[in-house]
């Protein structure tokens, strides 16, 4: 950060590196599993300040497992970091953002019984008649539109209008 890099000459990872959802992805092939999925969680929360976002991610394990990495950053520079990261991305009401993304994961040991993917050439349908039949749908009259209770209710007779 600016304040580390005036402090201390540089600047150190104070977090682990984050991962991509394609790495995970690809992770698992690499890995040997089948049927791949990755799903993305994305979440916002917005803090009283930096130091509570700071003291939520040490709470989360998020320090850095980097073994290369420099000593302990010291109250003043902690502080000072706090102090820009506030003035930099702090919100109209003093908060701070964070976002984070919680990637999910699964494969399949591969099995011979494992559903096979289809050779190239043997699809039954072309992308042409799929974008055919979502055209019919686009341009297909709207459904007649049925009648709307009163927002009073039935009339005093028992029938509505």
């Amino acid at each position: 950060s600016i304040a580390e890099m005036e402090r201390e000459g540089g600047v150190s990872p104070r977090t682990s590196p984050l991962a991509r959802v394609r790495d995970a992805g690809s992770l698992l092939s690499v890995s040997g599993y089948n049927l791949p999925v990755v799903d993305v969680d994305t979440i916002s929360i917005r803090y009283k300040s930096a130091a509570h976002l700071v003291a939520h991610l040490r709470r989360l394990g998020e320090s850095s497992a980097n073994v290369n990495r420099r000593g302990f950053l010291g109250r003043d520079g902690a502080l000072a970091t706090a102090a820009v990261y506030q003035s930099l991305f702090a919100e109209s009401d003093a908060t701070v953002p964070a976002t984070y993304q919680i990637i999910y994961i699964s494969g399949w040991s591969p099995h011979e019984s494992q559903q096979k993917p289809l050779g190239r050439g043997t699809a039954t349908a072309s992308f042409k008649d799929l974008r055919d039949e979502i055209g019919k749908g686009l341009n297909a009259a709207p459904p007649p539109e049925e009648e709307e209770e009163n927002a009073l209710g039935p009339q005093e007779d028992g029938k509505k209008k």
